[in-house]
């Protein structure tokens, strides 16, 4: 069976975690400042959601990282061998204060997050919708989009799979290089709440 994880619990991480709540989706929860500090989110959203340490999550099968963008490097220090698993990228990144897209020198920011998880399967996710639109029940009037991009067309396909899961309609863009442009902060597709229909 495979095992979920969110690295992070800020609004992002708890929008996500919400999701798998609602569908009784076990998914392990981690943040810097240990379990115990997750408790009361753990309480509030339901016993699918399992706090954990940080190494623990950091073995699951699929990892979803909401954190924020410059503290992913020290979020996954220490993680043990990628292996093939699966990042999902749920970051954005964001020149603050100005809160304007950074300057990459042209790289698309999943390709940087990807460099920090070496020998992992990397999926961009989750990241265009604000953390109250993601927290809405994905199957009002519709099913709300989220767009996938990754470089390995197996783990778009389980990242799709798992987005379907939670209530989504998910849409693969295709590679990083394309579809992450377009899905990371200042892209075409950053803020756009859509709706599949039927």
């Amino acid at each position: 069976m495979t095992t979920y994880a969110i690295l992070g619990s800020g609004a992002i991480g708890a929008a996500v975690a919400g999701q798998f709540a609602r569908k009784g989706i076990e998914v392990l929860l981690a943040n810097s400042r240990g379990p115990e500090t997750l408790a009361g989110l753990a309480h509030d959203l339901g016993p699918s959601i399992v706090p954990v340490s940080v190494r623990d999550a950091l073995a699951a099968d699929i990892v979803i990282l909401a954190v924020p963008y410059d503290a992913v490097r020290d979020a996954v220090h220490g993680a043990p061998a990628w292996n093939g698993r699966i990042v999902v990228d749920a970051t954005n990144a964001i020149d603050f204060p100005a809160f304007t897209p950074r300057d990459l020198a042209g790289r698309p920011s999943t390709h940087i997050v990807a460099e920090a998880v070496p020998g992992a399967r990397v999926v961009k996710a989750f990241n265009t919708l604000p953390a109250a639109v993601l927290a809405k029940d994905p199957q009002d009037n519709g099913r709300r989009v989220l767009f996938v991009s990754g470089d390995d067309d197996g783990a778009n396909t389980e990242v799709a799979g798992l987005i379907e899961r939670l209530g989504y309609a998910p849409i693969t863009l295709g590679r990083i290089a394309d579809g992450g442009r377009l899905q990371q902060f200042g892209g075409a597709l950053m803020v756009h709440s859509l709706i599949k229909q039927g």
